[in-house]
């Protein structure tokens, strides 16, 4: 018996804009990462997100702070000071954790969001700043990142248990990164070439990049994207993947 995560980015909509179709993910996946505000979310949204976590008992609640940036959806690099930074992950971390503990609910782990993610992933001195500031608000916490990558072994270092996060719909580059958004083919939308993907990524333990390279990756957790078109459909085939694969699905509690 194989077992593995499915992590979820939700609670990213904002206002009368709404993005995703999170009551309809949630009850399907393992964990759920919740947009803190910064690049995504709003206090009636992270509200009613929560609402929906705590419905479902068996998925673990992460953070997912990203940069303050609405209008790029947290996908454009903002340079800040180490100091600027911690505080800004502190802070995030502070609301999302202070709304759930009002529903009784308890924070599992940290995972950034999009550029601060891809930036920390290569970038070991910002990666520790972040592992730092989450060591310091919640030294139980996991820090979630990309596999193998800076932000993980920063997570290692400051003494924080980590998740090796991958990605079934991204392309990865020969040296284990994922494969730009600007890039035209970055994204895989081939569900049942993703499906397939994904269930020998947890099986083999590894992944092949967009040039064949064949990667060795430890999989503690597969994200899925809620907001895509059809996401629904294909975390239902996924799960039924799994379940024909003898793959259980549990987060890394």
């Amino acid at each position: 018996m194989y077992s593995v995560d499915l992590n979820v980015d939700l609670g990213e909509s904002y206002g009368n804009y709404v993005l995703g179709n999170d009551d309809k993910i949630i009850p399907l996946v393992s964990s759920v990462n919740v947009a803190c505000g910064f690049h995504a979310g709003d206090p009636l949204v992270i509200d009613k997100t929560l609402d929906l976590i705590k419905e479902n008992e068996n998925v673990s609640l992460g953070s997912h702070p990203g940069y303050r940036d609405l209008e790029g959806f947290g996908r454009r690099y903002i340079p800040m000071t180490d100091k600027e930074l911690e505080a800004n992950i502190i802070y995030q971390l502070s609301a999302l954790e202070g709304m759930a503990r009002v529903k009784g609910l308890q924070l599992n782990h940290v995972k950034p969001h999009g550029a601060m993610y891809n930036a920390a992933s290569k970038d070991y001195e910002m990666a520790k700043v972040i592992a730092r500031a989450v060591q310091k608000f919640n030294p139980s916490l996991k820090l979630m990142g990309l596999s193998g990558s800076s932000l993980i072994q920063a997570g290692e270092e400051v003494g924080l248990s980590v998740i090796h996060e991958v990605f079934a719909d991204r392309e990865y580059m020969d040296d284990g990164s994922l494969m730009p958004r600007s890039h035209p083919n970055a994204v895989i939308h081939d569900t049942l070439k993703v499906i397939d993907r994904t269930v020998k990524m947890v099986k083999d333990q590894r992944v092949t990049s967009v040039n064949g390279k064949v990667l060795d990756l430890t999989v503690d957790s597969i994200c899925i994207h809620g907001d895509s078109p059809g996401a629904v459909a294909f975390v239902e085939g996924v799960v039924q993947a799994f379940s024909d694969n003898n793959i259980e699905i549990s987060s890394k509690k």
